[in-house]
């Protein structure tokens, strides 16, 4: 999860420096990550003063119309979620036809969090299912855990596997709550803007020596979506004291959904 910008420098170019992160971030999926969800900017986040917000909106703008023909050229899918229609049409005008032009690249998703709540995002799967339940299209025993998963744009590309929380913060301030069930969680110190390859890497070398039981006694050899648990066959873990690009190429599957 993004943190705020850098302490001791002004807001504005704390928040440019964490634009230069996500370029750096994207820019690692050659590290086998499929997927990458940025907590771009919450539903809280309007709350701020109207000069900073008015700031945020034209740097999100300014990302997009500089990332256009990387995200087109690299195979990579511009995904977004939250309630974006609070997004100015300056943010929309550039989003929307991105999202479109990209949406059969397949090496790579992209997912943009904006305006995004994960409270917010349940209630409003909830909201959906009831209305189903209510006209009579799905019967009250339907309403499933899994079908609330499905209700929520943010597990479109599945649950993360592992979610960065960055400035040393230890809360997960609303960010996909539901996905979050069986997610290995990394705490970095690093302010976001800050947020170098070496500490991706670090967070990724922490992810390779968890054993990932998802509610098992014994550590999964596959987890519930089909994937693999990342295991060396002995039921230890990859050590972290190889290259980590050289770990995961050896590893049985590599991680493939990342938030921050």
């Amino acid at each position: 999860m993004a943190a705020g910008p850098a302490a001791g420098v002004p807001r504005a170019t704390g928040h440019r420096e964490g634009a230069a992160a996500v370029r750096r971030t994207v820019r690692r999926r050659a590290v086998w990550f499929r997927a990458l969800t940025l907590y771009a900017f919450s539903e809280q986040n309007w709350e701020r003063p109207e000069e900073e917000v008015d700031a945020l909106m034209q740097l999100l703008r300014d990302f997009l119309l500089s990332e256009h023909d990387e995200i087109l050229e690299n195979g990579i899918r511009l995904n977004a979620v939250g309630n974006l229609g609070r997004l100015p049409t300056l943010v929309r005008a550039v989003l929307d036809p991105l999202r479109r032009d990209s949406e059969r690249n397949d090496d790579m998703t992209l997912t943009l969090a904006l305006s995004y709540g994960g409270r917010e995002e349940i209630a409003h799967a909830a909201r959906e299912l009831a209305k189903a339940v209510a006209v009579g299209r799905i019967r009250p025993d339907d309403v499933t855990a899994d079908a609330l998963h499905a209700q929520m744009p943010s597990l479109s590309v599945g649950d993360p596997d592992l979610v960065i929380r960055t400035g040393g913060e230890r809360r997960i301030s609303n960010f996909l709550l539901y996905g979050l069930a069986y997610a290995e969680l990394h705490f970095a110190d690093v302010l976001w803007p800050d947020f170098a390859e070496r500490d991706l890497f670090a967070a990724i070398a922490s992810f390779q020596q968890r054993e990932r039981r998802f509610g098992r006694v014994t550590p999964a050899k596959e987890a519930p979506d089909g994937r693999s648990a990342v295991s060396n066959g002995d039921g230890s873990r990859e050590c972290a004291s190889a290259p980590v690009e050289s770990a995961l190429a050896g590893a049985s599957a590599p991680i493939t959904r990342i938030a921050i």
